[in-house]
Parts: structure tokens; C-alpha cells; sequence
């Protein structure tokens, strides 16, 4: 299936009241404890950006990130995401997110690059991710490559999740606004990033994420014409019950030519990861509901 459109712009839906929604959502954002960050770029041209600050630690939101660059790398050396790569099962980490381990108790493991991209992609595996950062393209690497994409000042990447995982305060060297997330997804849906071919795999297995559904997803589900593929972050919750991260970056197409990429980061929340994902998705809710009853009137 064929995600990327012409760049062209076109008008946000007649009768938006932008200014409307940024209140809405802000008050939403006001009755949860912690700090929560909106960005949402309505058809290319209209942006409701709330608490718009790059201090939202990332977290596993940067594989898009990763995924970019590396079949950037790819691009260049003329390399195919076909080729085959042989994982030793102990040099794996047994103790994180790893779909791909569950998948294939072999010793030794044979996938393609293709095959770690969609895990990393679609079911946010750590070791996917660590290999390919080890074996491809470094975090520096990908740092610099996706400066070329959006603005330097909204986000940085420097560490893996392997080094997260070994000292928690490194995820907040990993940081991004919600406006340079919404800018990348919206860029991955609307530009030339890369070869078509790769970039159009990148974004089908983002359509096919498996994890986060209880955020952006959850009001979007029974939606009659509604696509959505989007990337999700969780984060560490510290000995005084903090919650340093909760995340939902999306590209969403509704009925009638409508598509808006939206970026919701929350970051030192007092509370667990189901109130924060019912934050997330009550956010997504109202960005939908001001949109559709848009699209009603005359």
C-alpha cells in the first residue's frame, strides 16, 4: 500500500476554530499531573501546538528517528534492506522489551534488516533497535541526519536504549518538542525522505504498530475511514512513583482529504501509565471531535 501523497498543501477544514481546540486542549492537559506537550499539523498548514517546549524525553518514539537514517545509510551504500543479518542469542539482552527473543529461541538467530526495522517499528523492540544502532548507524550518526530534516533546536539523540536502560536519567539527553516529532511524521507522510521504497515500508509498519492502542488509537478505532499509523514511548517510573515518559506520535487520515500528524509527549507525571495514556487519548479525542464537526457543516 502506497502511504505517500503529493506535498501539495491544502486548506484545513472550513469553520476550524484553531484557537478553540488550543484551549480545549490545553484545559485537558491542566487536570493531569505532570507536563504534557501537544503538536498537531492540520493538511500542512495549520499547527495547535500547547506546552510546545523541547524537554519531552523521547524514549523508544526515536526508532522512527533510527529507522530514517538507517535506510538513509542504506541509500547511499546502495545496501538492500534484504540482506541478511546473523544474531547471537546470548549477546542479547534478556532483561527488555523484546518481542524478537520470544519469536526466535534459537541460538543463532538469521533475519534481515527488514526484519529488525519491523520490530523496532511495529512492536518497539529494544534489541532490534541496540543491534541496529551497533551495526549500522551510531546514535551520532542518526542525530545528524535527522538535523537535515527538521529544525536542530527541537530535539537530540545520544544515547541508545541499551545505555537508558543501564543509567534511566540518560532518556532525558534523548529529548524532542512535540512540534519537531509532529514535523518528522508529517515530512515521512508528505515528503521525500528517502527512496520511496523505503520510506513507504517505514511508514506501513508504523501503520502496523502493535503497542500504545490505549492512546492516540483508542477514540480513532470505529471510525468509519479512518487510517492511522503512529509510534509509541514509554518511560521509567522513579522511586517517588514519577513517571518520566508516556508518548504518542501519529499520522492520521480522516474522510474527505483531511490528514494531520499529531504529537502528544508527557514527561514527569505524577501518576501511573494508564492515566497517562487516558491523557493522550482524551487529547486525541478532541482533535478529532473538532475536526469531524468541521467537516459537517456547511
Amino acid at each position: 500500500m502506497q502511504y505517500l501523497h503529493s506535498p501539495a498543501q491544502s486548506a484545513p477544514p472550513a469553520n476550524f476554530q484553531t484557537q478553540s481546540l488550543v484551549e480545549s486542549i490545553a484545559k485537558i492537559a491542566s487536570n493531569y499531573p505532570g507536563e504534557i506537550g501537544v503538536v498537531a499539523i492540520i493538511n500542512n498548514t495549520d499547527t495547535i501546538a500547547v506546552n510546545n517546549k523541547p524537554i519531552y524525553p523521547m524514549m523508544s518514539v526515536f526508532k522512527m528517528h533510527q529507522a530514517l537514517a538507517l535506510c538513509h545509510a542504506f541509500d547511499l551504500s546502495g545496501r538492500s534492506l534484504d540482506s541478511s543479518v546473523t544474531i547471537q542469542r546470548d549477546k542479547l539482552d534478556s532483561n527488555t522489551w523484546s518481542p524478537m527473543m520470544k519469536e526466535h529461541p534459537e541460538r543463532a538467530i538469521s533475519l534481515t534488516v527488514k526484519d529488525l526495522l519491523r520490530y523496532s517499528l511495529a512492536q518497539s523492540d529494544n534489541n532490534a533497535s541496540n543491534l541496529m544502532f551497533q551495526k549500522f548507524v551510531n546514535t551520532a550518526q542518526t542525530d545528524s541526519f535527522i538535523a537535515s530534516v527538521i529544525p536542530r533546536s527541537s530535539f537530540q539523540i545520544a544515547y541508545t536504549e541499551e545505555e537508558m536502560s543501564a543509567d534511566h536519567d540518560k532518556a532525558f539527553a534523548n529529548y524532542t518538542s512535540p512540534l519537531g516529532a509532529a514535523m518528522l511524521i508529517n515530512r515521512l507522510f508528505n515528503d521525500t525522505l528517502i527512496s520511496p521504497e523505503k520510506q513507504n515500508f517505514i511508514a506501513t509498519a508504523l501503520q502496523e504498530c502493535l503497542t500504545g492502542k490505549d492512546r492516540i488509537v483508542a477514540p480513532l478505532q470505529d471510525k468509519e475511514g479512518v487510517s492511522i499509523a503512529h509510534k509509541t514511548s514509554s518511560g521509567y517510573t522513579n522511586a517517588k512513583g514519577v513517571l518520566a515518559a508516556h508518548n504518542d506520535v501519529a499520522y492520521i487520515r480522516l474522510p474527505n482529504n483531511v490528514h494531520y500528524a499529531l504529537a502528544v509527549f508527557v514527561t514527569n507525571f505524577k501518576g501511573n501509565e494508564t492515566q497517562a495514556a487516558q491523557a493522550i487519548a482524551r487529547i486525541s479525542s478532541e482533535i478529532y471531535a473538532h475536526l469531524a464537526a468541521s467537516l459537517q457543516k456547511p
